[in-house]
């Protein structure tokens, strides 16, 4: 089965750690960013996971020095320059949220180093998140000169509580893992060196555990997210939608150059 995922999803790596865990690990060039192909597969490997008898729990880590650096500056052109391109990566990003909600598998997230974009997406929608301490989450759509799009809209606020989303959404301050932690956004923080053995260690407990009273109890918890999906849809286009303006393209170009944004959309006097 981990040959046919390999095959399946060749940006992605899949080992099995301990009995009935599947571990999906990012590992890409530039602290893992996200390609074109890694956002396709992000996004789709949770109905797999779902349909696998043999997958208990499935444990999302990142290689190397970072969780993930969030999206590519070629996924990033592409998603500025051409509409269809657009268009395939919003319906992605929809996918994306949904499918890691809708799995009914238990998911954990080991976070560590950068975690940012789409990657941070399935890391704090995890049903348990294990960040180190020396994390750095960061959303930073605003940054970039877009709305907070993706996830954040509909799961911060339930999360941390919506002044806490709001200050971190809006200025793009980032978070360290105690804390993400302390507000309340990760559900444990520990050592650096102990997280991926802290997230294993989870995983564990949950694929040995009653899976009919675990996978239910997510399911009911997760309407949550499903009785805010309103919010998440209005919070996507409004995010795709500034994808096609001034701010955007300045917000990209000053990520590449490492300077402070000049943001010149007509709102931003």
């Amino acid at each position: 089965m981990l040959e046919d995922l390999a095959a399946r999803f060749p940006s992605l790596r899949f080992d099995e750690p301990a009995e009935h865990v599947l571990r999906i690990t990012l590992d890409a060039p530039g602290l893992n960013a996200v390609d074109a192909s890694v956002h396709r597969e992000l996004a789709d490997v949770w109905t797999v996971v779902d349909r696998e008898p043999w997958v208990r729990v499935a444990l999302l880590r990142g290689a190397g020095r970072a969780f993930s650096a969030g999206g590519s500056f070629e996924l990033l052109d592409e998603m500025l320059d051409d509409y269809a391109g657009r268009t395939r990566v919003l319906r992605e990003a929809r996918d994306l949220v949904f499918n890691v909600i809708d799995c009914s598998k238990p998911i954990v997230s080991a976070i560590h180093g950068p975690a940012v974009g789409a990657g941070l997406v399935a890391a704090l929608l995890a049903d348990v998140s294990v960040a180190a301490r020396s994390a750095r989450i960061i959303d930073g759509h605003t940054r970039l000169g877009v709305a907070a799009g993706d996830h954040a809209a509909v799961c911060w606020p339930l999360l941390c509580g919506m002044a806490k989303a709001k200050y971190y959404l809006l200025t793009c301050e980032p978070l360290t893992g105690e804390e993400a932690e302390r507000i309340g956004l990760v559900s444990l923080c520990v050592d650096d060196e102990l997280v991926h053995d802290r997230a294993l260690e989870v995983a564990v407990q949950l694929a040995e555990g009653a899976q009919s009273a675990i996978r239910w109890t997510k399911h009911a918890l997760n309407n949550w997210y499903r009785d805010h999906s309103s919010i998440f849809d209005a919070s996507w286009g409004l995010e795709f939608y500034g994808f096609g303006g001034p701010d955007a393209a300045e917000g990209l170009a000053s990520h590449r150059e490492k300077r402070p944004p000049r943001f010149t959309g007509p709102t931003s006097e």
